[in-house]
């Protein structure tokens, strides 16, 4: 069964066969639910760990860098353990209900009691010795411990249920024809679900004037939709699967079964200029878009210093991300990158975050320095926020739509070795060291300077983000020749 069954408008928008919908509506709609609870999740943490007693977008850095890493890596070092010993069913069941569980009580028990439980006076006592304003973003995190766990939790969210529940549970299902045909259908399915996530974040922060009934009002939504999850799944494997299947051979992601040690990847990374290429270019998008995206978040907590608001406009930004990211997958597809090919399609994105990056950045210095702009005016905060929101869309889009695939494709000419050591050294050592990398920049700075706001170091960010953007140019300048042979001969 190839696409050449169907129509041109049907292969694009809905290449499946009538006999294949029992298992890929179940599979739609699991990746719809587990979207739906990320986007959910991102909102809600990035709105009480910013707007908490002494939080601010500053906390957000020292949450990913020094947080979400080390938890990561030891639940990702459990994982490994235990996926060895459980069955993938058990293992399915284990995971999923382990995060509800955290949800639950955060939701319903912690953070209603969240005053009760925060150690202000202690965090106030550290803050005096500390000095005003200098290490701020330290204590915030221990003044508000429930707020930042959550963060975390929230954050491994997307790692574990999307990446490991989801994709892995599709990559053992799944032949390679199938994966070329559905793929693209479950991603257009996440995007769907962010539009109803900021959909409803509006909705329940507009419906209620207290953080605490719009949180549990989401709260029960997310368990609901995780029940859903796992009906979704048991009904897969016991009617659809046929028995074994969990045994078979994983072909749609081509991933070999030797998966090379840490030590290797990081040997591979520096012995290869051509995977080093690719190394930069991961590294670099997420230095960029984590570092703009927390001077954007700390400008709009300015604009929006409430909860409810804060959260009522990162909902209303999640939906045009969504659309904007469902209309590209959808009626765009790879068929721009057929059309530009794979050079320019690589330059799109470097070029799109780093004139949007340098602007917003610019104008952050203007209105700190209370410079006049256009006619004599000082620019406003609102016009910051607004070129600032367009700029998270522009980004992840362009990452979404563009970067990802035009990634994917660099690693076509490397031998089948080469892919599985390149893999593991550009997707799991590069991308850590690229977000892990823009938080510890950032806090360093912070220290370093004695500052409680990240947008007092945007002169010092400016310049990070142009050299991250040059050295990307460069990395796919070097890359360009042997893409452009794999094209040829494709």
């Amino acid at each position: 069964m190839s696409e050449l069954a169907f129509s041109t408008w049907r292969a694009r928008l809905w290449p499946i066969h009538r006999q294949e919908l029992q298992k890929i509506i179940p599979l739609l709609l699991m990746k719809f639910l587990i979207s739906l609870n990320y986007a959910l999740l991102t909102s809600m943490k990035d709105a009480m760990v910013v707007t908490a007693r002494g939080g601010g977008a500053e906390v957000i850095p020292v949450l990913k860098g020094w947080g979400v890493l080390p938890v990561a890596i030891f639940a990702a070092f459990l994982y490994a353990k235990l996926s060895t010993r459980l069955r993938p069913t058990t293992m399915f069941a284990l995971i999923l209900f382990s995060f509800l569980s955290l949800i639950g009580l955060y939701g319903y028990v912690l953070y209603p009691n969240v005053e009760a439980l925060s150690p202000h006076h202690s965090a106030d006592l550290l803050q005096a010795w500390l000095g005003a304003g200098r290490g701020q973003h330290w204590v915030a995190v221990y003044r508000n411990w429930i707020p930042s766990l959550f963060f975390i939790m929230a954050e491994l969210w997307g790692s574990f249920a999307i990446f490991i529940l989801f994709w892995g549970f599709t990559s053992q299902i799944h032949t390679l024809s199938e994966a070329k045909r559905t793929y693209t259908l479950y991603i257009a399915a996440g995007d769907l679900a962010s539009i109803l996530a900021g959909r409803m974040l509006v909705h329940y922060s507009q419906a209620n004037t207290e953080f605490l009934t719009s949180l549990q009002s989401i709260t029960f939504f997310i368990l609901l939709f995780g029940c859903g999850i796992f009906c979704l799944y048991q009904w897969l494997v016991q009617r659809v699967l046929p028995k074994g299947w969990d045994v078979a051979p994983r072909v749609a992601t081509g991933t070999s079964d030797k998966n090379p040690s840490f030590r290797k990847s990081i040997a591979h990374l520096f012995s290869s200029r051509y995977v080093l290429s690719l190394a930069v270019m991961v590294i670099a998008v997420a230095l960029t878009v984590n570092m703009i995206e927390v001077s954007w978040k700390a400008s709009l907590k300015l604009l929006y210093p409430e909860a409810v608001q804060y959260q009522a406009y990162m909902g209303n930004i999640t939906s045009i991300i969504g659309t904007v990211a469902f209309i590209t997958v959808l009626l765009i597809g790879g068929g721009l990158i057929r059309y530009l090919g794979w050079f320019i399609s690589a330059l799109l994105t470097p070029i799109v975050v780093g004139i949007s990056g340098v602007l917003f950045l610019g104008l952050i210095l203007f209105y700190r320095t209370q410079s006049t702009w256009l006619f004599g005016m000082q620019i406003p905060l609102t016009f910051i926020v607004l070129v600032g929101a367009i700029q998270q869309v522009a980004a992840k889009v362009m990452k979404y739509s563009f970067f990802d695939s035009t990634k994917e494709m660099a690693f076509i000419p490397l031998s089948p070795e080469e892919k599985t050591q390149g893999k593991a050294a550009v997707d799991v050592v590069s991308s850590r060291l690229g977000k892990s990398g823009s938080s510890w920049l950032q806090v360093g700075l912070l220290d370093l300077f004695g500052h409680s706001s990240v947008l007092a170091i945007s002169h010092f960010l400016l310049p990070v983000i142009v050299l991250a953007v040059v050295a990307w140019v460069y990395a796919i300048r070097t890359l360009r020749p042997a893409v452009a042979a794999s094209e040829e001969n494709a």
